[in-house]
């Protein structure tokens, strides 16, 4: 079953995050150290005070109203998806699934360049990934990037796209490998800027990783020591640090804004990237809908089951990448080429984690480019 809906979220909702906003205890800093230990206390005051005053999240909503929202009831789950058609001579149906810490407002940017391009359009399909935005929230164990790419496909085939291309970025990413995999015979091409954190390349008997491959293991591990202390805590005790971000609205945003900063091409200034309506809609999105424990809760799902790519259960339908500058660590080709049938490789020299809201013209021109030289029609044997 189908619902269209209208988001519109009680005002007492926003009114009890105004009143904790005005009661937020601010913690010291080391004098002059920015984002060396954390989100800036500097930039994270100035950020409440716009929050408080002028933020209007009413905007936020008249954006999202602008397309067709629907809840699909699908094995007895509840998701939360946009659907837009394209508008262009030739239009072909795209799945496009967002990470954390972001939501389906990741995807809001790349709408018009997908859906108005007069040679050829998209018809968008942007779901909320369950236990994210106005998705339902699973508490039982078991959802990981893999069961939704059977929800995903089982969306797609109820509104009446047997083909279809997929996409993503992040979990995203992994959500849109899932679905490659388990359903080669109904996709049509898969597009990812990230590659899924639990994909797992199956090596031949008696074969080794390259030495490139190698390096790029070794700075992974290095990356993960300097910046993973988020994934490890989210990975084993999400449940902990929830208590905390779903009470504390500062806490929340401080928690998610540190990684759009980290992850983004800022050059030292978050404004750079995101305004700051960009970055207070999502958190004020994770903080109405109370999901920032079901989102995190991801990580641990995904951790139990890798994503194990090899000569049974490789990827042979037509993979494309694209590569932005400051997405790291990101593998050497040939070590994506153990499970991807890479036939599109970008590589992109500005851009960060977040593409479609930090270069949307430059990530939606590769999907068109990618999925334009691909053959709806064509299947995989």
């Amino acid at each position: 079953m189908i619902k269209k809906i209208k988001i519109e979220i009680a005002q007492s909702f926003l009114d009890d995050m105004k009143s904790k906003l005005r009661l937020t205890r601010w913690p010291d800093e080391i004098e002059n150290s920015g984002w060396t230990y954390g989100a800036s206390l500097s930039y994270m005051k100035e950020l409440a005070d716009y929050w408080s005053t002028y933020f209007d999240w009413r905007r936020t909503e008249s954006d999202i109203n602008r397309y067709n929202n629907f809840i699909a009831e699908i094995e007895g789950y509840r998701v939360h998806f946009l659907h837009i058609k394209g508008k262009g001579e030739r239009s072909f149906p795209l799945i496009l699934t967002h990470g954390w810490p972001y939501s389906f407002l990741e995807m809001m940017k790349l709408i018009p360049l997908l859906t108005e391009n007069s040679e050829m359009s998209f018809d968008l399909v942007i779901p909320s990934m369950l236990g994210y935005g106005f998705s339902q929230k699973v508490d039982q164990p078991g959802c990981n990037v893999s069961f939704m790419a059977d929800l995903w496909h089982k969306l797609m085939t109820e509104l009446g796209y047997e083909k279809y291309g997929v996409h993503g970025g992040d979990f995203g990413a992994g959500v849109s490998t899932a679905i490659a995999m388990k359903y080669p015979e109904h996709v049509t091409g898969l597009h990812i800027n990230y590659i899924p954190g639990n994909y797992v390349p199956v090596l031949e008997e008696n074969e080794e990783f390259t030495k490139e491959e190698n390096d790029y293991l070794d700075s992974e591990e290095d990356w993960y020591s300097r910046e993973g202390g988020y994934s490890l805590e989210q990975n084993t005790k999400p449940l902990t640090l929830a208590y905390g971000l779903n009470d504390s609205p500062m806490g929340l945003c401080a928690w998610i804004v540190e990684k759009m900063y980290g992850w983004a091409e800022c050059n030292g200034y978050i404004g750079n990237v995101f305004s700051k309506d960009e970055l207070l809609s999502n958190v004020t999105l994770y903080w109405i809908t109370e999901t920032i424990h079901s989102s995190m809760r991801l990580y641990n799902e995904n951790s139990k089951n890798p994503l194990i790519i090899g000569k049974d259960s490789y990827i042979k339908i037509p993979v494309g990448i694209a590569h932005f500058r400051r997405e790291d660590p990101f593998p050497p080709r040939k070590f994506i080429e153990r499970g991807y049938n890479i036939q599109h490789w970008s590589d992109f020299a500005e851009g960060g984690h977040f593409p479609a809201i930090e270069k949307p013209d430059l990530l939606a021109g590769d999907l068109i480019k990618f999925f334009s030289g691909i053959n709806p029609t064509t299947l995989v044997s």
